[in-house]
């Protein structure tokens, strides 16, 4: 417990000696009382995939108590397309781990992620955080063990270019200043982002940074810590939120865009998982990869053509997943292989004491590697709804308990060579691809869905809404039409430059 506290940058932790799970109702009435918040804002995610914000002002101690407890109502209609005019009213409710103290308002501001409601005082079924709490659950109840996630938040800051150390083109990655030139804007925002309850493990450059028209492009990534799947979640949002407002007041253009131009590196959602049962990680046995790491894969690769309907969520997103890139395009898995659909990263499986190598003066450190391992789903990108993406890999690797045969079919789809080399095409013919379309990946959704439905994890209403999204881009062709068009590229990304 005390090591959750020590050192932990959010505000309302440091300040009420507790960690953020246990905080009640009593505890934001105190922290609101004792340090002067004027205002409190609600949050929440709607259809877009962006969180919308009510902001009160705490007229006396009866209304904020009134607030915290009841909630609000909102329009259900103007949030979700699934939503009807005539019966749209929704109560939102904040649930009190999330709160954090608002970085960018003036008026001493302390906001909170909700909950959403129906008429009956119900969770909403289909809104995207309940459906992946729904998803949490159901694993747990199939596997015994508990479903967590991490995300590698990628991103391009845009400005005018000062023409100083330039850059080398594509060859950004962990660039240091002063040829990367945002890194203090990334690490401002991961403070903001820890103050609010985020989980960092790191932050660095990225492959990609170009120049055009006088304007520079750099690509940066925030990777996060494995925590409970819902948590994890909730950390992308919010830090979504904020790299864009610290944007906004810096005078910076943000995108998580997947494709920004042709021949430049697109941008990912990558989503680690681990599988955790008693507070150990399940990944490994014997150093290698366990039983059970290996029936999630298979899970993965059985309805991997069908996850892209959620992290690959406009045209734009099929523009990165294309062939011989580090985009996956074919359904397997590997080891430290970035030509993979999912990639089993290096796990600190080695028998040295690196650390005592490095500084001879340290003792022999015996440390527990092994709740470091997790596997990597590398086809995701930042159009997805970071809820319904989380929710449908966490069915994904249920599935795979679920298989009799899942073993034989992680054998199957194993490879350990770059499937791009020439000399390698044989195993790349063997091996099905990934939907190359929005609409593509409607249709594979659609011959999936019943396991998506299983244990009324997603509700047939949002099945609907996402596979009539995805199809209402009539982009079954558009790959192949605008191959070589940079002018009709360039209109496509301008379009979707906001996504997510």
């Amino acid at each position: 417990m005390k090591k959750e506290i020590e050192l932990n940058p959010n505000k309302l932790v440091a300040y009420l000696g507790k960690p953020c799970k246990e905080f009640t109702k009593a505890d934001i009435i105190r922290f609101i009382q004792e340090n002067e918040i004027r205002m409190v804002n609600f949050m929440y995610p709607a259809g877009d995939g962006r969180l919308k914000t009510l902001n009160f002002v705490i007229n006396n101690r009866a209304y904020l108590d009134a607030i915290l407890t009841c909630g609000e109502r909102v329009d259900g209609s103007s949030l979700f397309p699934f939503i009807e005019a005539g019966s749209s009213d929704l109560y939102v409710l904040p649930r009190f781990c999330t709160a954090f103290v608002d970085p960018f308002a003036e008026i001493p501001t302390l906001s909170m992620l909700c909950s959403y409601f129906n008429k009956d005082g119900e969770p909403l079924e289909s809104s995207p955080e309940n459906t992946l709490r729904k998803a949490c659950r159901a694993f747990k109840e199939v596997t015994g063990m508990e479903f967590q996630a991490m995300g590698e938040l990628e991103y391009y800051v845009i400005a005018p270019d000062d023409e100083m150390f330039p850059a080398t083109d594509q060859k950004g990655y962990h660039e240091s200043a002063p040829y990367a030139k945002f890194n203090e804007f990334r690490t401002q925002c991961m403070a903001y982002i820890a103050q609010a309850g985020g989980q960092i493990k790191y932050g660095h450059s990225e492959v990609g940074n170009f120049t055009i028209d006088g304007m520079i492009y750099e690509q940066n990534e925030i990777e996060f810590l494995p925590v409970n799947a819902e948590n994890a979640a909730d950390q992308l949002m919010i830090a979504k939120w904020i790299i864009r407002n610290l944007a906004y007041e810096m005078g910076y253009d943000i995108t998580f865009a997947p494709k920004i131009t042709a021949g430049k590196a697109g941008s990912g959602l990558h989503v680690h998982m681990r599988i955790v049962k008693d507070g150990q990680n399940q990944m490994l046995e014997g150093g290698a990869l366990s039983p059970t790491a290996r029936r999630a894969i298979a899970g993965m690769m059985q309805l991997a053509p069908s996850i892209t309907a959620f992290g690959n969520t406009n045209p734009t997103s099929y523009f990165r997943l294309v062939p011989h890139q580090e985009a996956p395009t074919n359904i397997c898995w590997g080891d430290r292989n970035r030509s993979v659909l999912v990639r089993v990263p290096l796990g600190w499986a080695a028998k040295s004491d690196m650390c005592k190598i490095a500084n001879p003066l340290e003792e022999e450190s015996n440390y527990d590697t092994t709740q470091k391992q997790t596997v990597e789903m590398r086809s995701p990108d930042g159009s997805a709804d970071i809820y319904q993406l989380i929710a449908g890999l966490c069915v994904a690797c249920r599935h795979g308990f679920e298989l009799e045969n899942a073993l034989e079919i992680a054998e199957k789809t194993y490879v350990n060579v770059n499937i791009h080399q020439k000399e390698n095409a044989g195993k790349l013919n063997s091996l099905e691809q990934l939907p190359d379309s929005c609409e593509a990946s409607a249709d594979c959704l659609e011959k999936q869905r019943a396991v998506f439905e299983q244990y009324n994890v997603f509700s047939p209403a949002m099945i609907d809404g996402i596979i009539k999204r995805l199809r209402s881009y009539g982009d079954k062709t558009l790959r192949a039409d605008i191959n070589g068009n940079q002018e009709e590229m360039l209109k496509l990304v301008s379009k979707y430059f906001h996504c997510g």
